[in-house]
């Protein structure tokens, strides 16, 4: 299942990954669909369509019947599906040739009802695989950031990517902590597998569609609620790759809506780790403000810093250890001095401020 809104720059890469599936033909399809695109993005599908018959593919437009156009797409598209598991990523990313056949083998071994799979963030731009179009045409910073002809605006360019490399990777390690640990809270509808008959059974996303995201979160809570047995899949093969945003203001809105559906959480242990990481992080950012101006003793500020630093990179290490990128570790002490401001002002806007995402605006 593949939503897609005005995705023209991306789709080819994944339609190019799609057609090199090391799995039968006959044995999946994949619907595309559509949530009212104003690019060439269904003439790309229709395209690839027609010149590989061989692979099953559905072009669907779709259907608006609540607040969350993704998750609309979705449910159009499993009523439509003949198969007993259902398969999403997005638009944007890039699937690994033997994706299918990882997720295959794990469903057979452990007969679960949903299956997490891991996503990364693509290295950077440059190397991001099956660029279909030069990179400069797809680079689109916001006036304000710096003109990436120059080496200070590669270099603004590359701390940012990996910046965004290394938050993606502590929320991926997180989540399958929570898996390990029998408390799964959070996964990404990136790359994410779960059986028809239990979506149905689960009531799909009643309950949870009057808020704009969250098709892969409050899922999985729904299943965990129910004692579906869910499972997340640390396989190497089974990585999908994502491209990072291009730019501070996009970055940001993505985060808010993320951070937006928190509060909507059923689960005790979810809502508790948000609340944890979010003191954490805000009393980090007032306590060195109280410090610089001798209000409050830096000593016990340099504890939970510390405390913080260590806890971070022990996560963080694990999970650059089976992502192979243990090399952006090197930006990891500067970026633990940003991350407390950059996580505490995401998580303000996200309870005061809407989001504008694909080209519309959204308040939850």
């Amino acid at each position: 299942m593949i939503p897609f809104r005005n995705e023209a720059e991306n789709l080819p890469g994944l339609l190019n990954s799609i057609s090199e599936l090391n799995y039968p033909t006959l044995k999946f399809e994949i619907f595309m669909v559509d949530d009212a695109s104003e690019d060439a993005s269904v003439q790309i599908c229709s395209d690839f369509i027609t010149s590989h018959p061989e692979i099953q593919i559905n072009l669907l437009e779709n259907r608006r019947f609540s607040i969350s156009p993704k998750k609309d797409a979705i449910s159009i598209a499993i009523k439509n599906a003949g198969f007993e598991y259902i398969i999403t990523t997005d638009a944007d990313c890039e699937i690994p040739k033997n994706w299918l056949q990882a997720y295959n083998q794990i469903i057979l071994e452990t007969e679960a009802k949903l299956v997490a799979g891991p996503v990364k963030i693509a290295e950077s731009l440059s190397k991001s695989t099956k660029v279909v179009e030069p990179v400069s045409s797809q680079i689109k910073l916001s006036d304000t950031s710096p003109n990436l002809n120059t080496n200070q605006g590669k270099r603004w360019l590359k701390y940012f990517q990996t910046f965004q490399e290394m938050d993606f990777m502590s929320l991926q390690a997180a989540g399958a902590g929570g898996f390990g640990l029998g408390k799964a809270f959070m996964c990404n509808g990136a790359n994410l597998c779960y059986e028809k008959a239990a979506f149905l059974k689960a009531d799909g996303f009643s309950g949870n569609d009057d808020i704009s995201s969250g098709d892969d979160v409050f899922l999985l809570q729904k299943f965990t609620e129910k004692k579906l047995p869910v499972y997340f899949l640390k396989c190497a093969e089974a990585i999908v790759i994502t491209k990072p945003q291009q730019d501070l203001t996009t970055l940001i809105s993505q985060r808010i809506r993320w951070a937006a559906k928190t509060p909507a959480y059923k689960s005790s242990f979810a809502k508790l780790v948000g609340l944890t990481v979010l003191f954490m992080n805000f009393s980090l950012v007032i306590g060195s403000f109280l410090t610089l101006f001798s209000i409050f003793p830096y000593e016990p500020l340099l504890f939970a810093f510390f405390f913080k630093f260590n806890l971070d990179f022990a996560l963080l290490f694990h999970s650059a250890e089976f992502f192979d990128r243990k090399d952006v570790l090197r930006n990891y002490f500067w970026s633990s001095f940003i991350y407390p401001v950059f996580s505490s002002y995401v998580a303000i806007l996200s309870l005061f401020s809407g989001y504008e995402w694909k080209g519309r605006k959204s308040r939850s």
